[in-house]
């Protein structure tokens, strides 16, 4: 019931991708603004997890995560009848808000009630087929969904499902032990307002430029408020995020591993389904359904590498997992107008899939190693937490490079038989260069898990108890 939960508030994530160029036209959005329809949810959602993971551990994770559903559902009844670009951007933003109360208790929940061990792997992989795998469903369900109906049922669909699990998680959601305590409310506001700074600025510089006063200003509020973040977290005496967390070296390597990643994956979702709706011409369905193959081998290998890692162990199967991420990120790289289907997409897909569905069991593992029961909903927050922030933060670079290599094609034409021939050409070669970011993001993850990974003296947790 809760992944049915994780589910849906994952899926709200890349659901909206496909539906990008109806919600384009239908609000009069600029291209810029489109990519704040994924950000806006993003950053509320990961800069406010951990907060919420305090709540379910103040208060106790069933009421927060009842909360958290009631919020979303609503905002997303919002954001089918916004009327504006502004309406739907608020709607998205409480949305992350609804979401970041919610999530925590699922991850929470596995990890407290599966000790370190066979059980976990296995219920991990469950999670991952659900997180990653539900990533991908999200666009081939929006592609049905606004080929069938129209954008607007992409939020509309998520009412009835809020309803049903927030009417089942009394009978089906156990109670937890509350913890007594504060909220960190100063971290909260400086995380969030900080990334959300950091996010702008990248994104103020694709459609203005790396000088404008706009894009210096948003970088230096990011530095100030994410150094006051810091700050505070060091001298509070509950802090939203435990800095002792980042000093195991493996679990921190294994959250700058998962950021890279995330960010990459969620701009190869954003340019990809904009690259096959508007230069190969597929409609939403088409589009939704062409996904299908990246889908299907993220399932299939997140549900057979909780078998893998008793046989060949956690950093082996990470490496052996990137090594395709890599490849299939490097071959999108090579994208240009005259690119198909069957020749230049459904290979890296199926290399893409295959690659991510292996590499996040056993990264997760890493991230969860050896944290005590009291201290589960902290790193489960932040194992969703560089999720979120990795997909904001890594789509708002993959934006300023689309906007700079597509502004340096414009200055220098190529010969077209068309002003539309010219028009893609200027497109893809933005999406090319973000793709090349992209796969130096996956070839950097490698190097931080080959070199800084060690998970062989991680001690298993106690088993909590719950009540």
């Amino acid at each position: 019931m809760v992944l049915c939960a994780q589910l849906m508030i994952v899926l709200d994530m890349t659901v909206v991708n496909i539906a990008l160029p109806s919600m384009e036209t239908g609000l009069h959005m600029s291209a810029t603004s489109l990519s704040w329809v994924l950000n806006a949810y993003a950053l509320t959602f990961g800069g406010l997890l951990l907060l919420g993971g305090r709540v379910g551990d103040i208060f106790g994770r069933r009421p927060a995560f009842m909360a958290g559903l009631a919020i979303f559902t609503l905002a997303s009844l919002a954001g089918g009848l916004a009327t504006s670009a502004a309406v739907l951007l608020t709607a998205r933003a409480i949305q992350g808000v609804g979401g970041a109360l919610a999530s925590p208790a699922v991850l929470a929940t596995i990890v407290s009630t599966f000790p370190e061990g066979r059980e976990r792997i296995r219920a991990l992989g469950i999670f991952t087929a659900v997180t990653m795998g539900g990533a991908s469903l999200g666009l081939v369900l929006g592609g049905m969904i606004t080929q069938w109906a129209s954008w607007r049922w992409v939020f509309f669909v998520n009412v009835p499902v809020g309803i049903v699990v927030i009417a089942l998680v009394p009978r089906l959601l156990s109670r937890s032990q509350r913890k007594p305590g504060h909220f960190d409310l100063g971290g909260a506001i400086t995380s969030t307002g900080g990334m959300a700074a950091l996010v702008y600025a990248f994104i103020n510089a694709a459609s203005a430029s790396w000088s404008s006063p706009v894009t210096l200003g948003a970088f230096t509020a990011a530095a100030v408020l994410l150094g006051l973040f810091v700050l505070i977290e060091s001298r509070t005496a509950q802090p939203i995020t435990p800095l002792w967390l980042l000093r195991d070296r493996s679990r921190a390597a294994s959250y700058v591993a998962r950021l890279l990643l995330v960010g990459g994956m969620f701009g190869m979702f954003f340019f990809l389904t904009q690259f096959v709706q508007r230069v190969l011409g597929f409609s939403p369905l088409i589009a939704g359904l062409s996904f299908v193959p990246l889908t299907g081998a993220l399932f299939a290998t997140s549900r057979l590498a909780p078998r893998l890692v008793p046989r060949f162990g956690p950093k082996p199967l990470m490496v052996a997992g990137l090594l395709p991420v890599v490849g299939g990120m490097a071959w999108l790289s090579q994208l240009s107008p005259a690119t198909s289907y069957l020749s230049g997409l459904l290979i890296p897909m199926l290399l893409l899939g295959a690659g991510m569905g292996i590499v996040f069991v056993p990264l997760t593992m890493a991230s969860l190693a050896g944290v005590p029961p009291q201290d589960s909903g902290a790193a489960a927050s932040m194992v969703n937490v560089m999720q979120q922030v990795g997909g904001a933060l890594g789509l708002s670079v993959l934006v300023t490079v689309f906007g700079t290599a597509s502004r340096a094609a414009a200055r220098h034409p190529v010969p077209a038989s068309s002003p539309v021939a010219a028009a893609h050409h200027i497109l893809v070669h933005g999406m090319a260069a973000s793709f090349t970011t992209a796969a130096v993001f996956d070839a950097v993850a490698l190097i931080v898990v080959a070199v800084l990974i060690r998970l062989s003296h991680a001690r298993p947790a106690p088993v909590a108890v719950t009540d």
